[in-house]
């Protein structure tokens, strides 16, 4: 079984090809999503990230407080470094799991979606991977439709922690163009009738 790995930077629209392959019937591991979960559920990292941040990471009820934990990690590069090497192992083991549970139900590949495939090791554990791209402006603009609640800052303060589009191009495999010229459905289709093959 294939293991690909999808990234592209906040906005480039990975989400958006990643639901065309699951409609395709592909299975979609979504990293921040399950680096969520994992920060809630998993008690080995529980345990790691109140030994890291202190006790006010989870709150009374016992659920992530991701304000203060956000505020913490944010506040220094060092803070989101240390929160960064508790959670991207967990999430890794987490998709090992995974990835061997979706090879037993028989599939020939699987995606891994994360905007950070590069910057946290990830890309190691899998064959090849497929950037999403879309130009600055591009993005920019539909992060602004999407989150409301942040600034065009907000949105460059983002992009300037994430690898730049051409170093991810330049390492894919695979492109997709998702920049308003280009169709998706015809890339999608394309890039997964070489998958099954």
């Amino acid at each position: 079984m294939l293991r690909i790995g999808i990234t592209g930077g906040i906005g480039s629209g990975k989400s958006m090809v990643c639901r065309l392959f699951q409609v395709l019937g592909t299975p979609i591991y979504d990293s921040d999503a399950r680096a969520k979960w994992l920060m809630g559920h998993d008690t080995t990292l529980r345990d790691q990230l109140t030994a890291a941040f202190g006790p006010q990471t989870f709150n009374e009820a016992g659920q992530l407080d991701r304000v203060y934990l956000a505020g913490v990690a944010f506040a220094e590069p060092a803070q989101l470094a240390r929160l960064n090497a508790l959670v991207h192992p967990a999430v890794g083991r987490d998709f090992e799991a995974w990835s061997v549970a979706r090879q037993a139900e028989g599939h020939q590949y699987i995606l891994k979606e994360a905007a950070l495939l590069y910057e946290s090791g990830a890309y190691r554990q899998l064959n090849q991977i497929i950037t999403v791209f879309a130009p600055q402006a591009v993005r920019q603009a539909r992060v602004l439709r999407r989150d409301p609640h942040r600034t065009p800052d907000d949105i460059l303060a983002i992009i300037g922690k994430q690898m730049s589009e051409e170093e991810k191009v330049q390492r894919a495999n695979h492109v997709i163009y998702n920049d308003d010229h280009h169709l998706l459905i015809p890339q999608v289709l394309a890039l997964h009738g070489e998958m099954v093959k």
